[in-house]
């Protein structure tokens, strides 16, 4: 049976970034810089490559600067350019071709606390469609991209998709959501559940799930359901309130890990830190120069 074209995508962008504070006091966490492009643009950019064509962005009255920056550049900024001359001409068309990659839609988040929120947030612009559900500060770098990936699975398996990495030191263990159930072929588990920062010892395999989801459009039928029915003060989670009663209901849910791929959590000041440093030092034009600056800096004495 032919799958339905995965064409939509919802990014999950309403968090304060309060370990960045004071830094995002102002500019949302989103916007923090990986060389000359914010960390929600490499999502973007991806989901694009992988054949999305409306992007749902759900934020927060803060999050001004995501929606000004997929925009289209205004006049101060072209007049700018245009007095630069040739040399800065480049950049009207970059900023152009960055307004029109995608359909971009903004939808401000409300509701119960949780990761969850997101996608009912975004539900009535999906309709009956599969879709993409990704962080948007948790970056993963694959090739092929971690998206285009998805769809493959998706369209091999006919289930719902979750991104996973396998693990294996005892912290890791205590760290993630750990996928139970049956492997099927080498980086694909076909799950049975998911149990929460379990510890290597109950830990029912290796598979943790990180980063991003492709939901079938059934997904759908469980959000009214899970925030009607949350308890007082509990948060409205995707794996609790959305995965594990899917797979009650004998929806097919599948952990594969994404081939050739590195994961950067962005949300963490270490990560970030390390992870700037990695994309300078494999940055074409500015890599060499940057590397020569880090060995002479290790060089010198504490």
């Amino acid at each position: 049976m032919k799958q339905q074209k995965v064409t939509k995508a919802i990014i999950a962008a309403a968090g304060f970034g309060t370990r960045f504070l004071p830094q995002t006091k102002a500019m949302p966490k989103e916007m923090l810089p990986l060389i000359d492009k914010p960390i929600i643009q490499y999502a973007v950019e991806d989901l694009v490559a992988a054949g999305i064509k409306d992007i749902i962005i759900v934020g927060s009255s803060s999050k001004r600067a995501i929606e000004d920056h997929f925009d289209v550049p205004n006049e101060d900024l072209l007049v700018n350019l245009r007095a630069g001359g040739p040399k800065k001409a480049h950049y009207i068309q970059e900023m152009e071709d960055l307004a029109n990659m995608a359909n971009f839609i903004y939808v401000r988040q409300k509701g119960p606390y949780g990761n969850a929120t997101p996608i009912a947030n975004a539900a009535h612009l999906i309709s009956d469609e599969p879709f993409i559900f990704v962080y948007a500060d948790d970056l993963v770098v694959s090739e092929p991209n971690t998206f285009t990936q998805m769809i493959d699975l998706y369209n091999e398996f006919g289930g719902s998709i979750a991104t996973c990495m396998r693990i294996e030191s005892d912290k890791e263990f205590e760290r993630y959501g750990i996928l139970a159930g049956e492997e099927v072929r080498d980086g694909v588990l076909h799950m049975s559940g998911m149990v929460e920062k379990p510890g290597k010892a109950n830990a029912p395999s290796n598979y943790a799930q990180v980063s991003s989801y492709l939901f079938e459009p059934s997904v759908l039928d469980y959000i009214e359901k899970g925030i009607t029915t949350l308890p007082q003060n509990e948060e409205f989670y995707v794996a609790t309130s959305l995965v594990d009663p899917m797979l009650k209901d004998g929806h097919d849910f599948y952990g594969c890990v994404m081939q050739n791929s590195r994961r950067y959590d962005t949300g963490d000041k270490l990560e970030y830190l390390m992870t700037v440093v990695e994309f300078a030092l494999r940055h074409k034009d500015l890599g060499p120069a940057f590397r020569s600056h880090v060995e002479k800096l290790l060089k010198q004495p504490k």
